[in-house]
């Protein structure tokens, strides 16, 4: 009864990573995914117009 004691753990952590796998590999893509991409752009362009705003300020 070792044996079990000692792959429970393992098993149990494989079952969820697996789970997490599939969740992630569902959710990409999708009706989402374009509202998804949309908004990583725009915190894209914020970021880069924050970063170039103080440089010009600074001239």
């Amino acid at each position: 009864m070792d044996y079990v004691s000692a792959l429970v753990p393992p098993v149990v952590m494989a079952a969820f990573f697996i789970g997490l796998v599939r969740v992630i590999v569902k959710t990409q893509g999708g009706a989402a995914k374009a509202k998804e991409d949309a908004a990583v752009d725009a915190a894209l362009a914020r970021a880069e117009g924050a970063r170039k705003a103080p440089a010009a300020g600074d001239a």
